[in-house]
């Protein structure tokens, strides 16, 4: 056999185990950072494309406030006020007031060993003015608002209504989008005091009434305890949390495929993740006014 024989034999030879192997573990590395890449895609999308809307809404916001001929439809806009605010009022106090006479129910008997009972309206008043106020409104309205505005908006779009007002030169941002989210903000920091003054109250009620806590003791220690830095932080996490139930509905509902099956999904994904969203926001909320020492 000559050498050139041998090398063609050689180079016709099937590859080493030891190649075979280097080469499958390099496909499966390659399967691995595919099967990673395209969550983190799809969220990058998904965060993209909710930017986009803001920053639009934004843009028209600012340009219906400096030109008089610019309109965003505020007859849209005090329709949804309305609609999402004044109905979810009822719902938010309901519950706020529930809150509020658990934790005065569950507070007082550890505070009671220490003979610090009459600190339950201190711990109530800093809960629900910075924390439970805004968490809870906010997960309201999501079902409230957040499940109509996408399927409102996933209804207009199954029905090509969003193309003929495209088709009229008439922006979905500008007219559908905006007067939503100003709405559902504005509701958002309104229902949010209702529900703190309900959750206070039933905090009084059960302080006063079965924890014989007197009065004037348990309204001092509130108004105490209280600062303007308490209600403000409650509500621009109201105001922000708005904002984003909002941008997430109008999101979901703009981009609905797939009929009534689609407008199903787009409510389903609405509050999944406007609830995640508000507590993973409030959380970052709380870190930094705890780093900047507001608290």
């Amino acid at each position: 056999m000559t050498h050139g024989q041998g090398q063609g034999d050689n180079q016709g030879a099937p590859p080493s185990s030891g190649e075979g192997r280097r080469g499958g573990g390099g496909g499966a590395v390659g399967r691995l950072l595919d099967r990673l890449g395209r969550p983190v895609n799809r969220g990058l999308d998904y965060l993209g494309g909710l930017a986009v809307l803001i920053a639009e809404a934004i843009a028209w916001f600012w340009r219906s406030a400096i030109r008089r001929e610019v309109r965003f439809g505020r007859p849209a806009f005090f329709a949804q006020l309305v609609r999402l605010g004044l109905r979810s009022v009822l719902v938010v106090s309901l519950v706020s007031a529930c809150i509020g006479f658990i934790l005065a129910m569950q507070m007082a008997p550890p505070l009671q060993e220490f003979g610090q009972v009459e600190t339950v309206p201190n711990i109530i008043a800093i809960a629900v003015f910075r924390e439970l106020g805004p968490l809870i409104a906010a997960v309201v309205l999501t079902g409230f608002a957040g499940a109509a505005i996408a399927a409102e908006l996933g209804t207009m779009v199954v029905g090509e209504e969003i193309e003929a007002l495209e088709a009229h030169a008439l922006n979905p941002i500008r007219f559908l989008v905006l007067p939503r989210l100003l709405a559902t903000a504005i509701a958002m920091v309104v229902v949010c005091l209702i529900g703190e003054l309900m959750a206070i109250s039933a905090g009084w009620a059960i302080g006063v009434w079965v924890l014989d806590i007197p009065a004037w003791v348990y309204y001092h220690n509130t108004i105490e305890q209280l600062s303007v830095a308490d209600l403000l932080t409650g509500l621009w996490k109201a105001a922000f949390f708005g904002v984003l139930i909002a941008s997430i509905a109008c999101y979901h509902g703009l981009r609905v495929t797939g009929g009534a099956a689609g407008v199903g999904r787009a409510t389903t994904l609405t509050v999944v993740h406007s609830i995640t969203a508000i507590i993973f926001s409030d959380l970052l909320f709380t870190s930094l006014f705890y780093a900047l020492g507001w608290h």
